[in-house]
């Protein structure tokens, strides 16, 4: 098995590194227009941050963690979300001392252990955005603004905006409540799990990915009618300004979110066959779950570059091609082979991507290999050139040949 990777992990290479890190760009220049700053936190935390921050009654911290104890006897865990590590480093960092709102963005690896599918992995990697300080509406706004901007420039078209608002620590108590309520009355068909979950977090029930649960809550009482006044007059603020803004959406009171420290907003990106693209929304208890001296609102999303990937294949989004050599040097003779190379690296420094040759092959091997690479020109460099000063430049598309001054090579590009 040493040829072959664990299960649910992926090589990044070729046309599907070139991808990938198309979109990471495409992300990481939307946010910077945002004046939203990068961080880059652990890939392991210690595992109380996920158990408090998350929630013990997850899916994630229950069943997804990757968690060991480390030589020094500490639990550890791979970072399965990214925004409980920035929040942490926002603390330790005392990033609050800094005028607010303090606004980040991340593109992480993430680890979740679960069944592996299509665009979504055990070892995956998150676009996430943290814009922590504000309780108004339009820091929601400002967040989805920035999902929907990213959805478009990519160039997908099947996705939709849903939104709900689960409530604050006030509201979800009467919520609590009516759903322990009716859960109670189909206790017996709800799996193992679901039964223990009901008397701890009678909200993640909802969240439950098996079958005979989700037919059971597609009934239960919905969070946005036990909204107290100060959650419902944020929701209704926060629709406004979307509709104002011509930000189209859905209210969908089925979301509720995998993580327990989500408050009042909850939002995710889905396409017509349900998927999520991108999910997030307010954690104003957050902070203060982790450091009981701070109180701090923070509102965020994650959004999973595999799963962009996906949804760009499924709808068939042509994305900008690979680079290719903007010119190939070839070699013609073993006294030529060091000032040929010299001259590459001369035409290199001036941001041209070139290629030449490291396998002694024949010039007609070359100039094959040159366009199978999609080399754009050619040029041959052996000593009567070297003694000339001057070589024919070969177009590769159209065949034409044009002699050159070695020196003046770089300025054909």
């Amino acid at each position: 098995m040493i040829t072959q990777a664990p299960r649910g992990v992926e090589d990044w290479y070729g046309e599907r590194m070139h991808k990938r890190a198309w979109v990471e760009k495409q992300a990481r220049e939307l946010a910077r227009t945002y004046n939203m700053t990068e961080i880059i936190t652990p890939i392991f935390e210690h595992t109380v941050l996920f158990q408090r921050g998350v929630g013990e009654t997850t899916d994630v911290v229950q069943k997804e963690m990757y968690t060991f104890e480390d030589k020094g006897g500490r639990s550890i865990t791979l970072k399965p979300e990214g925004t409980a590590g920035a929040m942490r480093a926002y603390l330790e960092r005392n990033m609050y001392a800094n005028p607010a709102p303090t606004k980040l963005y991340y593109v992480t690896q993430a680890f979740r252990y679960e069944k592996p599918q299509s665009g979504r992995l055990r070892q995956h990697h998150q676009f996430g955005v943290e814009f922590v300080g504000s309780k108004s509406p339009l820091a929601e706004v400002e967040v989805i603004s920035l999902a929907a901007t990213l959805i478009k420039k990519l160039g997908l078209k099947d996705v939709k905006l849903h939104i709900n608002s689960i409530g604050c620590p006030n509201c979800k108590k009467d919520y609590n409540d009516a759903l322990l309520a009716y859960l109670r009355k189909h206790e017996d068909a709800l799996c193992p799990t679901c039964r223990e979950r009901m008397q701890k977090n009678p909200m993640r029930v909802i969240d439950c990915k098996v079958p005979e649960c989700k037919e059971i809550v597609k009934d239960a009482p919905r969070t946005i009618d036990y909204l107290d006044e100060e959650c419902r007059n944020h929701f209704e603020e926060l629709k406004a300004l979307l509709t104002e803004l011509e930000i189209p959406f859905e209210v969908d009171t089925g979301i509720v979110r995998g993580l327990d420290y989500y408050t009042k907003t909850v939002f995710e990106f889905v396409n017509s066959d349900g998927f999520t693209l991108c999910g997030g929304g307010r954690y104003d208890g957050l902070i203060h779950e982790i450091d009981e001296k701070q109180d701090i609102p923070s509102v965020g999303f994650g959004m999973g570059i595999e799963r962009i990937l996906y949804f760009l294949e499924k709808e068939g989004v042509e994305l900008p091609a690979m680079e290719t050599p903007d010119l190939y040097v070839g070699i013609l003779g073993a006294e030529a082979k060091a000032k040929a190379y010299k001259l590459v690296n001369e035409i290199r420094s001036h941001g041209l991507i070139v290629e030449t040759d490291y396998m002694d092959r024949s010039v007609k091997a070359q100039m094959k290999y040159a366009n199978k690479i999609g080399a754009k020109k050619v040029v041959i460099i052996g000593a009567d050139e070297l003694e000339k000063g001057a070589a024919n430049v070969k177009d590769m598309a159209t065949g034409e040949q044009t002699e050159v001054s070695l020196a003046e090579l770089p300025s054909l590009f």
